[in-house]
């Protein structure tokens, strides 16, 4: 009896060590993603294999975000944080530095040729890091809004699950390249839509320099009353000179971004005669019961009030 009890016991612990280690090796990779459009990417690399906590969640705007200590707790604990770079996102070193986080730091804009912002706002934007100001260049970090560059996130998003978890590596890579056929999909139906629009029409304004990457790739010219961060109202005199450019280069449509304040774009909209055109999703993607919850509704979103708005369709 004693010696099937002992038998019992033994196995007991065998099986309850097997059980502790593959629940151990089963723990998924926890993630932080700095804002919404990348936590969108790595759900899409990682599946399952990953548990992920954004930092700017929906319709939050990146560029004047203020840290909670929950965003520290997270960052405490993650194994990798995942976010743009570029002066993206304002807040990160006081974060990483509050929270001592031990975590891998991936720039997804690695590998990504930057573009410079519209000159005639740098001396703002250089005040909250993104440049240099005094009439120097000044790097637009925006760089999701071309799907090509999208495609490069994803490829280091998926190299860092890969160091980090390299069990998992085939998963990873064969999520990436699934999900990069349907970036290579949405970028013709972006292409598409905006070789339907007259070349004469394809000028519209937003709130903010948000857009640069995509009138660099698809052709849009995009005129913005702020550059590329929102941490700054612009002046009167801003405001004036985008009414009269707008007026000579016959604006088509105007949008209101779900991050800022639509009552600016209103201003110049009733100063222009032109109706706006609805919202477009700039630096955070919509709720998720919204028309842009991932990246891919986001870009179709876009292109859909963009030409909607021009055509009127």
């Amino acid at each position: 009896m004693l010696k099937t009890i002992r038998a019992a016991l033994i196995l007991g612990v065998i099986t309850l060590t097997a059980f502790g280690a593959s629940s151990a090796f089963a723990a998924p990779l926890k993630v932080v993603a700095s804002f919404t459009v990348i936590a969108d990417f790595a759900k899409n690399v990682g599946g399952d294999r990953v548990a992920i906590t954004t930092i700017v969640g929906p319709d939050g705007d990146a560029h004047v975000y203020e840290p909670s200590p929950a965003d520290a707790v997270a960052m405490a604990k993650a194994d990798i944080v995942l976010v743009n770079g570029l002066h993206f996102e304002g807040f990160l070193q006081r974060l990483v530095d509050a929270s001592a986080t031990k975590a891998s730091i991936v720039t997804l804009t690695k590998g990504v040729t930057p573009i410079d912002f519209k000159p005639e706002f740098a001396d703002a934007d250089a005040a909250e890091g993104a440049g240099t100001g005094g009439g120097k260049t000044v790097t637009d970090p925006h760089a999701f809004q071309s799907i090509a560059n999208a495609r490069i996130y994803v490829k280091n998003i998926a190299e860092a699950f890969c160091t980090a978890d390299s069990d998992g590596c085939v998963s990873y890579q064969t999520n990436a390249a699934a999900y990069t056929k349907k970036l290579d999909a949405l970028e013709g139906e972006v292409r598409a839509a905006i070789q339907s629009i007259p070349e004469a029409k394809r000028v519209v304004i937003t709130s903010h320099d948000a857009f640069g990457y995509f009138e660099h790739e698809y052709g849009l010219i995009f005129l913005a009353p702020q550059g590329i961060s929102t941490d700054s109202e612009p002046s009167a005199a801003d405001v004036a000179k985008l009414v009269e450019q707008v007026k000579q280069d016959k604006a088509a449509a105007i949008f209101v971004e779900n991050i800022t304040n639509p009552r600016l774009i209103e201003q110049i909209a009733s100063e222009t005669g032109i109706k706006v055109g609805g919202t477009l999703y700039s630096d955070a993607l919509s709720q998720p019961d919204g028309p842009g919850s991932t990246y891919i509704d986001m870009m179709h979103n876009n292109i859909r009030q963009i030409k909607g708005a021009i055509l009127g369709s």
